[in-house]
């Protein structure tokens, strides 16, 4: 067989050029393999190239016709249609050649247009049909010699579609093989994670061609290729590569499902716009879809899942040298539910140490015993920022992320109860201190300014002092400043981990404390004080920690400062 690679109006052209019968010539590997290399060879071509997969396009109900030709018959055939993101309607027939000579055997050549007519208007004996969004094959292994046509139709929507066709299917074989049992196990299912197994492509135990398995994990349907994946996915989003050996990718980061935005949702189809046909096409939305391949081999955990959800996981076995692939037949699993946490009532007036487990929650619960006007929540997240939701009665009061000291004061309601949920940070742990209480002179934090900086002045600097200055608030407060030498190799590193805010000068040694003052300002411009640091080593680090005590006793520490005395004076 051959399959042509020219264009049908040029293979009329050289139809009648002989009165002598002929034979169109057979494949020339090496003329083949160098076409197949240029991918603008078959562009917008109604010919289909022989053992090479094409893409194309069709627009909704606009029928499209592709060729070739068989030269002998008995000849093996496979034919195969991928539809990606639409069902699509095709059929496959044959036809005989045209008479190359005059029925009056005078050798003179039919003429161009009763050739092409007769070729184009004969329906021709249809071979196979089908209708529908599965990867679907025609093979056989005696193929009668003729002209064949591929119909295609597609009638819900413009799509894409990949066709592929060969007449030595047995050497051929681009599509990695299924095992014998081609489905995917769930073989550990948890409330964040799923384990899955399958059985590897003999095309890479057997054959050992170069074969890897790329995982598509979604959580509204399974996929029947990997065509159809694509098609949800924008054009510049590649294959991700394989993780190192011995860790599992985790690809979702569900603050928005793991998905960035698709901005260049269209760009494919962009073109389309300016077409004669005048299809205006909208940008896709982004859809909740992942695809990561994992190299060779075949079991693989999904992580960072949310719990009690449904997701569909699609298994593709994909030919590295062909880039063609062969789907396994997917799989669904249902994520175990989130362990029901205990709700920790809060009382009212007193401050409650919270812990979070990273990415974790906690739910607590504020239910005050008498009427009131409002209730005012303080939250003092000790490290990182913590998001805090508050509901009353089941309707959302408050969504804020907090981030040292923050007070909200909600309006109250008679016999009403408050959910509070704390949701921790994705870096790491979280600790805060919470307080509830429904009498407005209940403060049990002292308010801080907006500015929590230690500012050391660098010309004040001597072998043995160093001075330094900080911001204070409207609101008297005490306010005790504590030194620990460290050493020159000190970062910030390390201080970052040292920043637990909770921590109070009790916490500390005595030998560390420098002084406690009380300070305050009516002026708020002015809310500013300064101190000078004595007794200390020339040439040496020291960290220093200011920490203010509000009246119920609770302290917040500001942002630690390292400073360094000279050394040489």
């Amino acid at each position: 067989m051959l399959l042509l690679r020219c264009p049908l109006p040029l293979l009329l052209l050289l139809l009648p050029l002989d009165s002598r019968p002929q034979k169109l010539p057979t494949r020339d590997e090496e003329l083949f393999q160098m076409q197949i290399r240029d991918k603008a060879f078959f562009h917008d071509s109604s010919v289909i190239p022989d053992g090479a997969e094409i893409s194309s396009y069709l627009f909704r109900d606009t029928p499209k016709r592709y060729f070739f030709v068989v030269e002998e018959d008995n000849t093996p055939l496979a034919v195969t249609v991928t539809p990606c993101d639409a069902p699509l309607e095709w059929k496959l027939s044959v036809q005989e050649l045209p008479e190359e000579a005059s029925g009056e055997g005078s050798g003179d050549p039919e003429p161009l247009e009763q050739q092409k007519q007769q070729i184009t208007n004969e329906e021709g004996t249809e071979l196979f049909s089908y209708k529908g969004n599965d990867v679907e094959y025609f093979v056989s292994s005696s193929s009668p010699s003729g002209l064949y046509q591929l119909d295609l139709l597609s009638t819900e929507k413009d799509t894409h579609f990949k066709v592929y066709a060969t007449t030595t299917p047995e050497s051929d074989q681009p599509y990695p093989e299924l095992p014998y049992d081609p489905r995917i196990d769930v073989t550990s299912l948890g409330r964040t994670t799923v384990t899955l197994a399958w059985k590897p492509s003999p095309t890479a135990s057997l054959l050992r061609q170069p074969i890897q398995y790329c995982i598509v994990i979604n959580k509204e349907h399974n996929f029947k290729s990997l065509c159809a994946v694509e098609a949800k996915l924008s054009s510049d989003d590649a294959f991700m590569m394989a993780p190192k050996p011995g860790l599992d990718f985790s690809p979702f980061d569900f603050a928005h499902f793991g998905f960035p935005a698709d901005n260049n949702s269209g760009k494919e189809r962009g073109f389309l716009k300016s077409s004669k046909f005048g299809r205006q096409m909208s940008p896709k939305p982004r859809v909740d879809l992942h695809r990561v391949c994992i190299g060779n081999k075949n079991i693989f955990t999904v992580s960072d899942l949310k719990p009690d959800t449904q997701y569909y996981f699609d298994m593709f076995a994909v030919n590295t040298n062909t880039n063609m692939s062969t789907a396994y037949v997917g799989t669904f699993a249902r994520t175990k539910e989130e362990a029901k946490q205990k709700t920790v009532e809060l009382k009212d007036g007193k401050v409650t140490d919270v812990f979070i487990k990273r990415k974790g929650a906690k739910f607590l619960r504020f239910a005050p015993v008498s009427s009131h006007q409002k209730v005012t929540f303080s939250v003092h997240s000790c490290l990182d920022a913590v998001q805090i939701q508050v509901r009353r009665d089941g309707k959302l009061l408050l969504s804020q992320s907090v981030e040292g000291v923050r007070q909200f004061q909600l309006r109250g309601k008679a016999k009403a109860k408050y959910l509070i949920r704390l949701k921790g940070s994705k870096k790491g742990a979280s600790m805060l201190k919470i307080l509830a209480t429904s009498r407005p002179n209940k403060q049990s934090f002292p308010s801080l300014p907006e500015d929590t900086r230690i500012k050391a002045f660098d010309k004040l600097r001597t072998c043995s002092s160093v001075t330094v200055a900080w911001l204070g608030t409207q609101e008297r407060n005490k306010f005790c400043i504590y030194k620990r030498e460290v050493d020159d190799n000190y970062n910030e590193e390390q201080k970052k981990r040292e920043q637990n805010q909770c921590l109070g000068p009790d916490t500390r040694k005595k030998s560390e404390k420098v002084l406690c003052k009380y300070f305050h300002s009516q002026n708020i411009q002015k809310a500013v004080t300064t101190e000078t640091i004595r007794g200390l080593q020339p040439g040496k680090s020291y960290l220093l920690d200011v920490y203010v005590i509000g009246h119920g006793g609770h302290s917040v520490k500001y942002q630690s400062k390292l400073v360094k005395t000279r050394k040489f004076c």
